[in-house]
């Protein structure tokens, strides 16, 4: 019989899903699309690639602002859609244990938010077991979560940093603030138009972001498209790292100073340990070229990287379920 026990982890970017004794059975982008607000018509990566053409009966909206759930209907109705579909594909999915991740510090109630939509969904939960995503990241990362030593992880995700301590079993602290990978497309946008007047909408930014923007000394280039402000037509141009480099520079400038401010509440022993033992960082905005250096360089202090930081809170999820972890 398949495990009826699942691991979520709903990002701004994307939604993740972890079948015990499967793997990773869902990961897609945390989006929905409606038309007259009433009738689903696409969910995940079929719902962004209408993002930015659709008509004004369809509706693209992304249900997680700033690590917490901006719309209830939206994200009831795309978990009810993703699940649908994984039972489509795997069979049916009745009473499922749940695992979910949700961030440390947001209030009760907007914690409560994501225990309410699982309730509601459509399987009929069992159990929902809600887990600070820093917690799971830090076992997602490698971390002795038991060790006594002191850790601090930096999750540096699409909409979101979240900066934690962990010691000893313990999340010791944890600060969220608005920060994100959404921050660089925003200024690759405004960039674009101030240096060569074209306009560009966000997913143009997204995938410029991923091919160009280089923080060390690599050159990286690529040509987009968009819109003349001038004539009013579409227009190609070529652009490289260099373009682009002090605005990412400056945007991620607000990391350290948020890292600094972390560390000065930190316990003494512990920033002993995180001094010794350096800082850790994921999420997938971590994996542009060069901001680890950047991030070095403003504390001080060592940066480990992580190989998939887009993967750190599942996997620490899935080492839950599977019972490898016991929390």
């Amino acid at each position: 019989m398949a495990s009826r026990t699942f691991a979520i982890d709903i990002g701004t970017d994307s939604i993740k899903i972890y079948r015990k004794g499967t793997g990773l059975i869902y990961f897609q982008k945390t989006v929905l699309a409606e038309k007259n607000k009433k009738k689903v018509i696409a969910v995940g990566n079929d719902a962004y690639e209408i993002f930015g053409k659709a008509p004004d009966k369809i509706e693209v909206t992304f249900p997680l602002k700033n690590g917490v759930i901006a719309s209830i209907n939206s994200m009831q109705s795309l978990i009810n859609c993703v699940f649908l579909d994984l039972s489509k594909e795997y069979g049916k999915i009745k009473n499922p244990r749940i695992y979910i991740a949700v961030s440390a510090d947001i209030t009760d109630i907007e914690k409560k938010a994501f225990y309410d939509i699982m309730d509601g969904c459509f399987v009929r939960p069992k159990s929902i077991i809600m887990i600070d995503k820093p917690v799971a990241d830090a076992i997602g990362c490698g971390i002795d979560f038991y060790d006594t030593k002191g850790s601090m992880i930096v999750d540096i995700g699409a909409e979101t940093t979240e900066i934690s301590v962990v010691s000893a079993g313990t999340l010791v602290l944890s600060k969220l603030f608005k920060f994100g990978g959404h921050d660089i497309d925003e200024a690759i946008i405004n960039t674009i138009r101030r240096k060569f007047n074209i306009l560009i909408g966000l997913k143009t930014a997204e995938q410029t972001k991923r091919k160009t923007v280089a923080l060390d000394n690599s050159e990286r280039e690529c040509k987009l498209y968009g819109r003349d402000v001038v004539s009013g037509l579409p227009r190609e141009c070529k652009v490289d790292s260099a373009v682009f480099r002090d605005n990412v520079i400056e945007q991620v400038n607000p990391v350290v100073d948020a890292i600094k401010s972390v560390l000065e509440r930190t316990p003494p022993e512990i920033s002993a340990d995180i001094y010794r033992n350096g800082v850790v960082i994921t999420g997938g905005t971590s994996k542009i070229p060069g901001i680890a250096d950047l991030i070095e360089d403003g504390i001080g202090l060592k940066i480990k990287t992580v190989v998939e930081p887009t993967d750190s809170v599942i996997n620490g999820l899935s080492a839950v379920a599977e019972g490898r972890i016991t929390l």
